[in-house]
Parts: C-alpha cells; structure tokens; sequence
C-alpha cells in the first residue's frame, strides 16, 4: 500500500530554515506516511531550489502568495491525505503517532497540531497559549499549526483561496465542525516577534485578522506584512 500523505510547504527564499523542517518530517518516511514532499515557490533567489532537488522533492514555481502557492501545491500532489507545513515549522516528538490515529480514527476530518515557539520564556508560552485556545474553543487554528486534511475533504471545503494572506482563515471557516486538535506540538519560529515585540507582534496580528473579518484586502494587507520575509 502507497505512502498516504502529500507534504506541502509553500517557500520564499527559505534555504536557512527548510533543511530543519526536513529533518523533523523524517519520522515520516520511516513509518511509511509520506508519500511525496511538495515544495510550492513563490520566486526564491536563494538555495531553496537546490535543496528540495537533493531530498527528490516535487518542485513547483509560480508567484508569490502562501494560497496560490498552496493551491498550486495541492493541484500537484498525489496523496490522498495533505499535510500542509510553513516552511519554518519542526513537528515535534510523537507527531506520527498522532497522524496515525487521526487518519484511522477521523477521516472525515482535518487535525492541526498544538502551537509552540522555539523560544523560552512566558511570554511565548503566552502567546502560544492564547492560539491554542482560540484554535480548540473557536475551531480557528492557523497555518503555523499546520493541517492534516484528506484531499476528499480539502475539495469539499473549496480549498485555499489564492490569496496572499489569510488563506489559512479562510479554509478553517469552511472547516468549522470538522477540525481535531493533534496531541502533538507544531514548533514555529519566532523571527517577526523577536523583531518587534511580542506584545507589538501580537496586537499587528489581532488588528489584521479584524481588519480581514471587516472587509480588507488581503493584498493590502500583504503589503504591511513583510514582504521581504525569508519565509512564507
């Protein structure tokens, strides 16, 4: 029986942090889940091509924008279940194991792992906390948790929209009712927090996702996103 699992990762300009990613995905080759590694580019200047070439990945290239590239990467893959990764995102111990049982247990729905920053300190495990909350009471996790979703279910829900923000919004409003929580932890990086503040960082995140919930542009709101980010 074939691997089940597509991993998708969207990337710009992401040769520092994707081989990390790769490694933690590891596990998953070894326990016969991942079929094939799908790498989306949105016009990367930097390794990351060469990179997704040494591990045999499928690689697409297209503009810039995480839901077009999504999209793209979607369109390509073979698998009959996704796994949707930010291009800076490590699964932490145990995330097969917790794949397994949602593939055998829920098929009819999307999982998302629990959000953790590799960083210490309160206030990461603060702010990390706050989203896993959000994400378990309001059915609204976000990209940076990841998702696990069978192709069935993707297509059902419309997919991502090709959008250059806020897609991961947009595709967990169509999945309210239908989304697990993983008992395992998605780890992120924490570049744009370290940047400017946590609590700055938090509140330009809080504004923009009300701003999208009142009508805003999503490209506007790519613009005051940083576009010159490493990473999607």
């Amino acid at each position: 029986m074939r691997a089940p699992i597509s991993v998708v990762i969207p990337t710009l300009n992401a040769a520092n942090q994707l081989p990390d990613t790769l490694r933690h995905l590891m596990p998953g080759l070894g326990e016969g889940l991942i079929r094939e590694l799908v790498i989306s580019d949105g016009g990367s200047t930097d390794a990351t091509q060469r990179l997704a070439a040494e591990v045999g990945a499928k690689w697409l290239e297209g503009p810039a924008g995480r839901g077009g590239q999504l999209q793209r990467g979607v369109a390509a893959a073979s698998g009959d279940w996704l796994l949707m990764l930010h291009a800076d995102t490590h699964l932490g111990a145990g995330w097969t194991q917790a794949v397994v049982a949602h593939l055998e247990a829920h098929p009819d729905k999307a999982g998302f792992f629990r959000l953790g920053f590799r960083e210490h300190g309160m206030a990461p495990r603060m702010v990390a906390g706050g989203a896993n909350l959000r994400a378990r009471l309001c059915d609204m996790p976000f990209g940076d948790q990841g998702l696990l979703i069978s192709r069935a279910l993707y297509q059902k829900m419309g997919g991502y929209p090709d959008i250059p923000l806020m897609e991961d919004v947009v595709l967990a409003r169509a999945l309210k009712g239908r989304l697990r929580p993983l008992p395992a932890v998605a780890l992120t990086g924490a570049e744009r927090y370290r940047e400017n503040g946590w609590i700055g960082q938090s509140a330009r995140n809080l504004w923009r996702r009300a701003r999208f919930r009142h009508g805003a542009d999503p490209a506007d709101l790519a613009r005051g996103y940083d576009p010159d980010r490493n990473t999607q």
